[in-house]
């Protein structure tokens, strides 16, 4: 079927349609409800999806780039394999989706609610998650190169084995984490919550700590050449060399 640049007024249903491999690059699909349809390996380049229906819809293998899903609702929907490069996605809906092995490079997410979605194995360097809800979500085999953070959701999050290198981290809450070891050089954790975090062992040489919370976090034997702690709470915390910081 090719929908290449056709516009669809809102109040057409496309539920449980089947669209699998479908041309709908550049079409106008606002408000359009494609609640559980079938657009397995459709072509979506600079389609408008703005405030779309994709409840539980198979977008797997499907090519989104540049698309605009601003307030889209994709709850339950399959995106795994899905080329979302540069889309834009701000505010939309998306939880437990399953975005696993798709590809978010430059992509824009702020304050899209991404909860128990699973993102293994995803391409997101350089998207922008701020002010994202991530609460639950599956980083498993994920490298987050030059993404944007600052001031995310990540309660309950899993962030064993998660490269931070060049994540702006500011105003995010990692209160209680387990981040021992992690490398988080020069990284911009300007005004995070890192209370009671485990950030024994770690590398923080050069890191942004100015009016971070770090009381009662675990800082010992952690590398803080470089870093500043401008302003910084520190009440309770365990220091590199094991003191307890007053």
């Amino acid at each position: 079927m090719d929908l290449s640049g056709k516009t669809l007024d809102s109040n057409v249903s496309l539920s449980q349609a089947n669209l699998s491999s479908a041309n709908l690059a550049n079409a106008k699909l606002t408000g359009v409800n494609l609640i559980g349809a079938n657009l397995q390996g459709a072509s979506l380049k600079s389609t408008n999806l703005q405030s779309a229906d994709l409840i539980e819809a198979n977008l797997s293998g499907a090519n989104l780039t540049k698309a605009a899903l601003y307030y889209a609702r994709l709850i339950q929907a399959n995106l795994s394999q899905a080329n979302l490069s540069e889309a834009k996605l701000d505010q939309a809906n998306l939880t437990t989706a399953n975005l696993s092995k798709a590809n978010l490079v430059q992509a824009s997410l702020s304050s899209a609610n991404l909860t128990g979605a699973d993102l293994s194995q995803a391409k997101v360097s350089k998207v922008n998650l701020s002010y994202a809800n991530l609460s639950g979500v599956n980083f498993s085999g994920v490298n987050l190169s030059g993404a944007n953070l600052s001031a995310a959701n990540l309660d309950g999050v899993n962030l064993t084995g998660v490269s931070l290198l060049g994540v702006n981290l500011q105003s995010v809450n990692l209160s209680g984490q387990n981040l021992s070891g992690f490398n988080l050089s020069g990284v911009n954790l300007h005004r995070a919550n890192l209370s009671e975090a485990d950030l024994t062992s770690a590398n923080l040489c050069g890191a942004n700590l100015s009016y971070a919370n770090l009381e009662k976090t675990n800082l010992k034997e952690a590398k803080l050449v470089g870093a500043n702690l401008d302003n910084a709470k520190l009440a309770g915390a365990i220091m590199p060399d094991g003191t307890i910081h007053e």
